[in-house]
């Protein structure tokens, strides 16, 4: 088979803006009219995706099938391993769970998984003008190489030219570039066809000495310098950004409402060492009038209006991790306050809301664990091995709006009927939002007496719904006494077009044709 022409973008490190650069690329080739598509043959992270058909997928190769301006497929991202402890991961293969590996198990099954890779590959690329591939972490590290399924011999399998991206903004870009391109193989180094600076802020006139010296070094040309782009409002891979506090909204370092305006409302998200598809912030980092921060300690909480508990992989562990940290006595501090917060836990972080999360077949915990759970909801939950993955409609019972949403979990909850929960705060859980089916798989539980609602569901991207958003956050607005607030356009392609100017305005994309065979003249 004849493959088209192929560009991977490596990195000097994680973090370094591969995701996202490969997804400007894909935009920038897109609008001029090529059938473009992406391509990562192994993810590792947290935030995933939920394809049409109902199979799982990395995030990142999601939204850079948005800027194609195409569906997300599997083949797009042929495995997926999503970390549940320090030593194994969840293995998903072509959209599926194939099962939980060590370190040294998965690296014996990665020769099986490679020929799944290409064949996955080869019919992505059938009859596309462009092939935009993403590596992983490094391809400098030299322990890994003999295993390597992603970087460097991924794009020799699809005969890509590659170029690698380094980060300034975290200082030492030239030595990484320069340790990079030297611990490459003679046979890698020939296949890259440049060096790209990304995150760069400041007097770009200081730079070219040293661009010079790394260019005479290496023996490669820069092909640009991309500088930090503002307010690029666009899905996060993984919960790194978050972490670093570099995403959040007017971030906050420490506790409460300090630098609030007035009508802005405090979100407060919940840290947990899994934490799982933290995408469903997106539209509230966007939105005008909220301010999210993340709270890792009680003493950080102070007094916000919404407190999300979100999804997380490995639900039990992250529960004796908040519960440890104390996280669990402030949580129930806040529901038994007058003029508390409202709390709301999607997924994973309704199920630690619930009375307990029972773990039969041992698939976090060992079979048979039954743990604990916050007693914030009358909700029992049990861990069963076939994966819930779809896309679907919701209708909300308490705001009467329909919504979009997706689900990825193992957990089977129910909601306790009697009139008091085992322990918990008391109460009857109200059905919040609905499936097609008529199945229930949201609750909430307004307890009145001034507290503050508790709400839990397993429908992730309920904010991307412009509508409901509006609706559920001027619902806590009238609560708060907090003047409402209109309807919103929350969409990633007006950050996605600004990203592709960005790049074409500082990339050398004349030079990229020709090395990848291109009319230079799609960038005249």
């Amino acid at each position: 088979m004849r493959l088209p022409p192929a560009i991977m973008v490596l990195g000097t490190s994680s973090d370094a803006g591969k995701s996202l650069l490969a997804a400007g690329l894909c935009r920038l080739f897109a609008r001029r009219g090529l059938n473009v598509a992406p391509f990562k043959s192994q993810n590792m992270a947290l935030n995933s995706a939920v394809t049409d058909e109902g199979k799982e997928m990395g995030r990142a190769q999601a939204l850079q099938a948005r800027a194609c301006g195409l569906r997300p497929d599997v083949r797009m991202n042929p495995v997926l391993l999503k970390p549940q402890s320090q030593a194994g991961s969840q293995v998903i293969v072509m959209g599926e769970a194939r099962g939980h590996y060590r370190v040294r198990e998965y690296e014996r099954l990665k020769p099986v998984l490679f020929r799944e890779v290409c064949e996955a590959y080869a019919s992505l690329a059938r009859g596309r003008d462009l092939m935009i591939l993403e590596g992983a972490g490094s391809p400098a590290e030299i322990n890994l190489r003999a295993a390597d399924i992603v970087n460097s011999r991924m794009a020799r399998e699809a005969r890509a030219r590659m170029i690698v991206v380094g980060d300034i903004d975290r200082g030492g870009v030239f030595a990484s570039l320069t340790g990079t391109l030297a611990l490459m193989e003679k046979w890698e180094q020939d296949m890259v066809d440049g060096l790209v600076i990304n995150k760069f802020r400041g007097d770009a006139s200081l730079l070219p000495p040293a661009l010079d010296a790394v260019a005479a070094l290496t023996g490669k040309p820069f092909l640009g310098v991309v500088p930090w782009v503002d307010d690029l409002l666009l899905p996060e891979e993984d919960s790194v950004s978050y972490r670093a506090g570099r995403i959040l909204r007017r971030e906050a370092a420490g506790a409460d409402d300090a630098g609030l305006r007035e009508d802005e409302l405090d979100v407060a998200l919940i840290d947990v060492p899994y934490l799982s598809n933290l995408s469903d912030m997106d539209p509230l980092l966007a939105e005008p009038g909220v301010r999210v921060r993340m709270v890792t300690r009680p003493e950080e909480l102070g007094r916000p209006d919404l407190i999300v508990l979100p999804g997380s992989k490995s639900t039990a562990s992250d529960l004796r991790a908040l519960r440890k940290r104390g996280m669990e006595e402030a949580l129930h501090g806040e529901a038994g306050r007058e003029g508390g917060a409202d709390i709301l836990g999607i997924c994973g972080g309704m199920q630690m809301m619930g009375e307990h999360i029972a773990d039969p077949d041992g698939l976090e915990d060992g079979p048979g664990h039954v743990e604990k759970g916050f007693g914030l909801l009358p909700l029992v939950t049990a861990l069963v091995g076939e994966k819930v993955l779809r896309r679907a409609g919701a209708v909300d019972e308490v705001l009467g709006l329909p919504l979009s949403v997706y689900e990825i979990h193992h957990g089977r909850t129910e909601v306790l009927v009697s009139d008091s929960a085992e322990g918990g705060k008391g109460g009857c859980a109200r059905t919040w939002t609905r499936a097609p089916d008529g199945g229930a798989h949201g609750w909430m539980l307004e307890q009145g007496g001034g507290r503050g609602t508790i709400w839990g569901t397993y429908g992730h991207g309920l904010f991307d719904d412009d509508a409901w958003r509006c609706a559920f956050l001027n619902r806590l607005r009238r609560r708060r006494g907090k003047s409402e607030g209109t309807v919103t356009m929350w969409s990633p392609d007006a950050s996605l077009d600004r990203l592709a100017d960005a790049l074409e305005k500082n990339l050398d994309m004349g030079r990229m044709c020709a090395r990848l065979s291109l009319p230079r003249s799609l960038f005249l």
